[in-house]
């Protein structure tokens, strides 16, 4: 019985056949983390196009969980448009890719020129312009550019703080559960373990810690446990076993 009162559907059978649907197919991996998660828009090089960029950045951020990203990733995006328009021309066609490359948020502009390259300079304090790159170089751990036959790729990269996680490299939702597992293993470590590396079976006991302060938190707030428990088993078996590979 769960703190609702109600009577604990079976889920044993959903189990079972979510285990031999597993087996039958050795190695699957979750739809959710076969691709990394990953934004690209098309737009032209204009200053009222900032704007609108930025708060799309919040946005996507936040739906991916990194949200003490925002400033910074809103920052080199500025400043990387900025660049374009002012050296290579206001209502350029320029694309906007932004995703993870491993423990990192990979911040990207398209444009088609090969010429007018990006270059730190050293702007006096009062200057108006100069000191974008500096400025990016300052919040980001590095960035660059890449040289391609049609065009040219300004990018740089700002640190995660997500782990990696073996056989799910790139994959975020992977990353976060480690994440909340590990601090769970933390308070139940065996002396001489290391924080936030769990085996399996350590991690599987953290999981039902997880799951365990989830439903009480449900049942305080009026939830019902056992309708979510349910819910997010068929959210589960529908991403995981989502059509062949």
């Amino acid at each position: 019985m769960l703190a609702t009162g109600r009577p604990v559907r079976d889920r044993r059978g959903a189990r079972a056949s979510a285990r031999t649907h597993e087996h039958g197919r050795s190695g699957v991996i979750p739809t959710a983390c076969r691709t990394r998660p990953s934004w690209v828009v098309e737009f032209a090089a204009l200053k009222e196009e900032v704007a609108v960029l930025r708060r799309d950045v919040r946005a996507r951020l936040g739906a991916w969980g990194l949200h003490d990203l925002v400033d910074e990733a809103q920052l080199c995006v500025s400043e990387l448009v900025a660049n374009v328009i002012t050296h290579v021309g206001a209502g350029t066609p320029t694309t906007l890719a932004v995703r993870l490359n491993g423990p990192s948020l990979r911040i990207e502009v398209h444009d088609p020129d090969t010429c007018a390259l990006p270059k730190v300079v050293a702007a006096d304090f009062e200057s108006e312009g100069g000191r974008g790159m500096a400025l990016v170089g300052a919040v980001t751990d590095r960035w660059g550019i890449q040289l391609g036959a049609d065009g040219k790729v300004t990018w740089c990269e700002l640190a995660t703080g997500l782990p990696p996680v073996s056989g799910h490299d790139g994959c975020l939702r992977m990353t976060q559960v480690e994440t909340v597992i590990g601090l769970y293993g933390d308070h139940g470590a065996r002396p001489g373990s290391r924080p936030g590396r769990l085996g399996v079976t350590e991690g599987e006991e953290a999981a039902i810690s997880v799951i365990t302060d989830l439903l009480h938190w449900l049942s305080a707030h009026g939830r019902d446990g056992d309708d979510v428990l349910d819910r997010a088993q068929v959210r589960f078996e529908a991403e995981v076993f989502e059509g062949p590979w």
